[in-house]
């Protein structure tokens, strides 16, 4: 299911929420009516957490079906509410902290910022099961906000090189397409959250955007 809204007026739903195909990591204050979105159209479990004291779940952790990194400022507590829900969770180590912007993963693969240190390529490795490669995509090399990936597909950044797209897809082992959301903004990994079972982005997304992106993500329902 593809369907646009905004979290209480605020259109970068993917800076404030973490998404797998199971779970979502959310902020404490989460509106009732955005919970109950995320649940219908992405089909998953809802995690309240706050990260590091703060609001910003989708821009300091990053998961796939094997479980999460997150900030090193990470609070004990934050990580036992996430141990106590079934998820597997390790911080990074790295003073690069925004795990969710610089980490672009899914079951399949990763590609992650050239500045993570070897112990966070170890440890992305091992807790999300993957093999992780250091890349930029579109000169950019905060990757989890440039791009979206699921296990269908993954949407990109549209000034992407056509090398970078084929990297993409080597890596994740899912067809990779470029695109915008909000009217022409790029930053597409920023700006919407999606796993297998559908995608939310903002209110202000066009008609052509959501075409773009529901066959980049391989959504063929149409779009609300």
């Amino acid at each position: 299911m593809i369907r646009r809204i905004n979290l209480s007026g605020n259109p970068n739903l993917g800076v404030y929420i973490s998404i797998t195909d199971s779970v979502a990591l959310v902020p404490l204050n989460l509106p009732e009516i955005m919970e109950e979105n995320i649940k219908e159209a992405l089909e998953v479990e809802v995690l309240r957490t706050s990260i590091s004291g703060s609001s910003l779940a989708g821009a300091l952790t990053v998961g796939n079906s094997n479980g999460f990194l997150v900030s090193r400022h990470t609070m004990d507590k934050e990580i036992e509410a996430m141990q106590n829900a079934g998820i597997t969770v390790e911080k990074l180590p790295d003073r690069f902290t925004a795990a969710g912007n610089i980490i672009l993963v899914n079951d399949n693969g990763a590609l992650v910022s050239p500045n993570l240190s070897d112990k966070s390529i170890e440890i992305i490795n091992k807790v999300l099961e993957v093999d992780a490669q250091r890349a930029t995509l579109a000169g950019f090399n905060i990757l989890g906000s440039v791009a979206t990936a699921t296990n269908k597909g993954a949407l990109l950044h549209p000034q992407t090189k056509k090398s970078e797209i084929k990297l993409v897809e080597d890596v994740l082992k899912v067809p990779a397409d470029v695109g915008t959301v909000n009217r022409g903004v790029g930053l597409v990994g920023a700006c919407s959250i999606a796993n297998s079972n559908g995608v939310l982005v903002g209110e202000i997304t066009t008609g052509p955007e959501m075409a773009r992106i529901e066959e980049a993500l391989g959504f063929l329902e149409g779009y609300l």
